[in-house]
């Protein structure tokens, strides 16, 4: 138990490390790289003859030109949030004619909207760009930068890059639950699909490392029941639709078993599993403890709670965007990516400290020097990350464990 509670916080590290460990706005930001869905597509699906876009208004009501971006918000997204943190200039899409030259030093955003783990997935949106497609992209994306920068350079660019990758919601809501008896309904129990999902992922997770990927944030799925669209369709109360829930409560224990395999395999802690449905449903359960007024409307949208159809210039469209949850049936609001992105940041701070102090706990109450020395080279690396700004702790850290003989140096 105490090994996987050791890997689990060094994951969290790793991504602790990449934002405490950012440049000055005057030399070279980390580069970054987005793959998935319409939570994380920057516009590449305005280039798309699709369904699936979100050019039009009232999208990017909130930008600062207030025009739609491509963007399934009324503003950013959480891709934008996180190259904030980077201290870094936002993605632009793989597709835009604009990612030339020094913008490719930036990284890429291959993310579209609609897409899956499967490739059968969004079929219904016809031209999207498929995980397969999206990698494919990456490929050839090295290429174009190693012409820019050299062989060498742009692999150390990608190896020391940031990659976000959020997809898997869409093949229950889009797939499997798209309609009655879809087709992988009445292939797959519901618990069977998720394991062969949970397979695929892997696969797509194995490419990324094999394409140079070394720090990538995978996220799970957030509460599908529990957005506006699920609850006009399938609700007739307004409560969460409870296979969606069930299906994400399948789904994202499992991906974080396999993302700790993949780590063992790999020897490395590559990939760091982002619990954004634990986050969401913080805001469904208790929006008020966050400033919002309703997770269950959302700002833009018609029919039984904005949840029916497209955001369009005739849905109804809330006056204070800050206050929903949800901007539109599916996709969360600005300000709630926003809050999203902070508590993967900082919220990884705080649980590291917890584990930290449980497992300095458990060590002393133990006497095993060996797991001491986890713990010890953990707190080295959370001291240089000045997580521990406290002195007082690390004194009564050597004090105890030099009483057990556990080796302790102050940083």
């Amino acid at each position: 138990m105490a090994n996987s509670m050791v890997l689990v916080s060094l994951m969290a590290l790793g991504l602790l490390m990449v934002f405490s460990t950012t440049t000055q706005v005057e030399a070279a930001a980390r580069a970054f790289f987005v793959f998935g869905d319409s939570l994380v597509d920057n516009g590449n699906n305005n280039y798309l003859a699709t369904t699936a876009r979100a050019d039009s208004p009232p999208y990017g009501i909130d930008t600062p030109t207030r025009r739609p971006t491509g963007r399934f918000s009324n503003g950013k997204n959480i891709p934008d949030f996180i190259s904030d943190a980077l201290g870094s200039e936002p993605t632009l899409p793989y597709l835009s004619p604009e990612l030339r030259g020094e913008k490719l030093l930036v990284g890429a955003n291959f993310a579209s909207a609609g897409v899956g783990i499967l490739n059968d997935t969004g079929i219904q949106f016809i031209n999207i760009i498929r995980m397969f497609r999206q990698l494919q992209y990456f490929q050839d994306y090295q290429t174009r930068l190693a012409e820019l920068v050299g062989n060498d350079e742009a692999q150390r660019i990608v190896s020391d890059s940031l990659v976000l990758i959020t997809v898997g919601g869409n093949d229950f809501v889009n797939n499997y639950f798209l309609i009655p008896f879809s087709a992988r309904s009445r292939q797959f129990l519901l618990p069977d699909y998720v394991t062969y999902l949970i397979s695929e992922y892997r696969k797509i997770l194995m490419r990324l490392h094999d394409l140079g990927a070394r720090r990538v944030l995978v996220t799970g799925t957030g509460p599908l029941g529990c957005v506006p669209a699920e609850r006009a369709m399938r609700s007739p109360n307004g409560e969460c639709a409870p296979e969606l829930q069930q299906a994400a409560s399948l789904f994202n224990p499992q991906l974080v078993q396999m993302i700790n395999g993949l780590n063992s395999e790999y020897g490395a802690n590559i990939f760091i599993a982002a619990n954004t449905q634990l986050q969401t449903s913080d805001f469904i359960t208790n929006p008020g403890a966050y400033g919002f007024t309703t997770s269950k409307i959302a700002c833009c949208g018609q029919g039984p709670y904005n949840g029916i159809g497209l955001c369009t210039v005739f849905s109804n469209l809330c006056s204070n965007r800050d206050e929903y949850v949800f901007w539109d049936p599916f996709h969360p609001s600005e300000r709630a990516n926003g809050i999203i992105v902070n508590n993967i940041v900082s919220g990884s701070t705080n649980y590291i400290m917890c584990l930290v102090k449980t497992l300095l706990g458990k060590t002393l109450r133990d006497k095993k020097p060996n797991e001491g020395k986890r713990v010890h080279n953990l707190l080295l690396q959370v001291a240089s990350l000045k997580t521990f700004t406290a002195k007082t702790q690390w004194d009564k850290a050597l004090v105890k464990g030099k009483e057990y003989n556990l080796f302790f140096d102050s940083p």
